[in-house]
Formats: structure tokens, C-alpha cells, sequence
């Protein structure tokens, strides 16, 4: 699930106009990962609003410290480095969250309606537009892989891991940074590397489903069931009972291979 950015190795003169100062050369240099940290801090983070938080502060970091930058080509480490451990620090002063999943058993087909949820739900689903991909340099195969990369039920299974193994397994896995690269991250050994993202990988897989939403939407063509979903949930937002059953009738007429509610059995 590696998804390396475009950008990665600026010229050597926008790195030298950020050290002198320029803000603008500054925006320039980092303006083409910033998605991709964003969603970075969102996978380790789990929120919309402590990723945008989280970046800023990346950032901020990043400015501040550009004189110990060492040069273009590793930029893109560089900041993730930064990102990686802001996101660390931030897990570290808040307190531990529940899934809502472990907050009791799943409800009974005789039970009754529950109570309501006064609290917002932490886990937030990531908008494909800050993703940085659609329409843009990415083939299809490549948006699907960066979309599995921000999907809420892997997102939600990450948040089973502590935030170090859970930094290990993104670092290694989505962003495909080496062993040794990542132990430099978190400070720690190749091996402790190894070891963490072996128990990541196991903790993830029994908690991830067993096919993630772009498999599913894969066969059916580049966002035919993406549009169909997109529409229905608009509507269900809205609560407009005309358009999502107009929805509905549009997909049981049209029976493709794959509709929204998965593949025809026979």
C-alpha cells in the first residue's frame, strides 16, 4: 500500500530562497507533499480536526528548523519525521479513546432502539478531496491504494494499535519508508522496527475486513459504485426519502455485476 508523492526532490535553489527567509519559497517547497502529510497525520491521529492541527504544527516545526535540513532529496523524510513525532506528542497528552465498538456488545435483534450519542464519534471518515489524488497524476490502480490508505475501517483498526507500532506500521507499510529510516523516526533499533511492525501487522489484520472498499469497488470500473454510494449518502444526510429511493430503484434496474450492495449471487 506504498504511495509516494509527486514533489519529493525540490531544486536546490527553493531549498536555499526557505533557509534565506522567503515564505514563499518556503510555501513552494512544501506545498507538494502537504496532502500527504495531512492525511498522515489523520491515519495516526484519527481526526479531520487534530490532523489539520497537527500539519500546522509541522510545519511550523518545519520553518523553524530548516537550517538543520541537509538537503532536496530528503525532504520528503525529513518531514514526515517531523509529522510522525508531532502526531506522537499529540497522542501523549490526550487520553486514551474507545472505539465505539468497545463500548458494549453489539445490539440484539430483540433489543430496542439505544440511547442517543451526545458525544461526536472520534473516528472521522476522510474526504477523498484532500487526499490529493482524484483527477490528479495518479493512475486509477494508484487512487485506489491511496484511498485504502485513509478508509475508516483501516483507520479504525490502526487505532487498536499503540501510537508507536501504529507510527511503525504506517511509516513502513502505507508510505513505504525503509527499516532503517523509520528507526531513525522513532529513535529506536532496525530491529525493535521489525519486531513492532511483525505484532502491528497481525493486530491490524484481525481487525481490518477482509476486503476493503476500493477491492470491492475495483471491478466495477473507476467510480461507477463510488458515484452510487456518494449519491445515496447524500441523500440519507439530507434525509430526502425521494432521492434515495430513486437511488435504490436506479441500481435495482440497472443490476450491474456490482451494485452498492455487492456482487450477484447465483
Amino acid at each position: 500500500m506504498a504511495t509516494g508523492p509527486p514533489g519529493s526532490n525540490p531544486p536546490q535553489e527553493l531549498v536555499d530562497a526557505a533557509r534565506g527567509g522567503d515564505e514563499d519559497g518556503f510555501r513552494r517547497l512544501v506545498d507538494p507533499l502537504r496532502a500527504q502529510l495531512h492525511a498522515h497525520c489523520y491515519r495516526m491521529l484519527g481526526s479531520l480536526h487534530d490532523a489539520d492541527d497537527a500539519l500546522q504544527e509541522t510545519l511550523l516545526r518545519a520553518w523553524r528548523g530548516l537550517h538543520r535540513f541537509e538537503g532536496p532529496n530528503l525532504l520528503r523524510p525529513w518531514l514526515y519525521r517531523i509529522a510522525t513525532n508531532v502526531c506522537l506528542d499529540a497522542l501523549a497528552r490526550r487520553a486514551k479513546r474507545r472505539l465505539p465498538t468497545d463500548e458494549g456488545r453489539p445490539a440484539g435483534s430483540d433489543d430496542g432502539p439505544g440511547e442517543p450519542i451526545a458525544d461526536p464519534v472520534w473516528v472521522e471518515p476522510y474526504p477523498d478531496d484532500r487526499i490529493g489524488v482524484v483527477g490528479g497524476y495518479a493512475a486509477p490502480e494508484a487512487r485506489y491504494e491511496q484511498r485504502e490508505a485513509v478508509e475508516l475501517a483501516f483507520v479504525a483498526a490502526l487505532h487498536h494499535l499503540p501510537p508507536r507500532p501504529r507510527a511503525v506500521l504506517i511509516l513502513r507499510e502505507v508510505l513505504d519508508f525503509s527499516a532503517r529510516d523509520v528507526s531513525r523516526t522513532l529513535g529506536t533499533t532496525v530491529a525493535s522496527v521489525n519486531s513492532a511492525l511483525q505484532r502491528a501487522r497481525k493486530t491490524v489484520a484481525e481487525r481490518r475486513p477482509e476486503e476493503t472498499e476500493q477491492a470491492t469497488m475495483r471491478p466495477s470500473g473507476d467510480g461507477c459504485v463510488d458515484k452510487l454510494v456518494r449519491r445515496l449518502a447524500d441523500a440519507l444526510e439530507r434525509g430526502d426519502v425521494n432521492a434515495i429511493v430513486a437511488v435504490l430503484a436506479e441500481d435495482a434496474v440497472a443490476k450491474p455485476a456490482w451494485s452498492i450492495t455487492g456482487p450477484e449471487s447465483d
